[in-house]
């Protein structure tokens, strides 16, 4: 089996909102070590939002915002891909463009052969394009890479019918299907990513990494989140 686990910027943060919280991390690394233990494939694409949302600034130009945004991913990689060599895995780490020998350019044969020995693929960089998101990065990837499920581990424990911050009466879904997502725009990742995970039937299962053992229980019947399906 292979998966694509997307672990955002704000979930490496913690509770500190910036930066990394190592201890949130290393609890991640071993529960991804568990399933690689297991023989399971893992792919990782982490989000930037724990150093930068470019979208935010009016005076940075957007394609230049979204560089910065890409390189914060490599930054990321390279920080959750240390820990997870800590603990006892092998890793690599792919961008879509060169960044010296911080990390290794992205194709799919490449991947596959770490795959094959066993390490965990990190897939920095986004799609090395402006405009696109990691949403889409992530999706792409899976797709690419033929994954079986997604895995969005967010700082929310799943999808709600309306942001849960804001107002009260949001529901929580346990199941629901990629069409009603993009029509209900429920932004569980962005629109171009919901449309190519459903145009390439992919599906995704969105839990808050906070949550103790959320990963290992994404992978089993004690999965306390939201099933996007296909």
């Amino acid at each position: 089996m292979r998966i694509l686990l997307k672990l955002s910027g704000e979930a490496l943060a913690g509770e500190k909102k910036t930066g990394f919280d190592e201890a949130t991390v290393r609890k991640a690394a071993l529960q991804v070590k568990s399933l690689v233990d297991q023989g399971i494939q893992v792919g990782v694409v982490t989000g930037g939002g724990n150093f930068w949302r470019g979208r935010t600034s009016e005076n940075i130009d957007r394609t230049k915002a979204d560089q910065i945004g890409m390189l914060a991913t490599v930054m990321n990689c390279i920080y959750v891909s240390e820990i997870f060599r800590s603990v006892g895995m092998m890793t690599g780490i792919l961008t879509p463009f060169e960044c010296g020998s911080f990390t290794k350019l992205f194709s799919k044969d490449r991947a596959n052969k770490y795959f094959e020995k066993n390490m965990v693929v990190f897939f920095a960089g986004g799609t090395g394009h402006p405009y696109f998101s990691t949403d889409t990065g992530v999706v792409l990837r899976a797709v690419e890479m033929e994954a079986d499920v997604i895995l969005l581990a967010k700082s929310i424990d799943g999808v709600y019918s309306a942001d849960p911050a804001k107002d009260p009466a949001a529901v929580k879904y346990d199941e629901i299907s990629i069409d009603e997502v993009i029509e209900k725009n429920l932004q569980v990742v962005d629109m171009t990513a919901s449309i190519l995970a459903r145009d390439n039937r992919m599906p995704m299962w969105v839990f808050d990494l906070n949550e103790e053992n959320s990963i290992v229980n994404a992978m089993t019947d004690r999965f306390h989140g939201t099933k996007v399906t296909v």
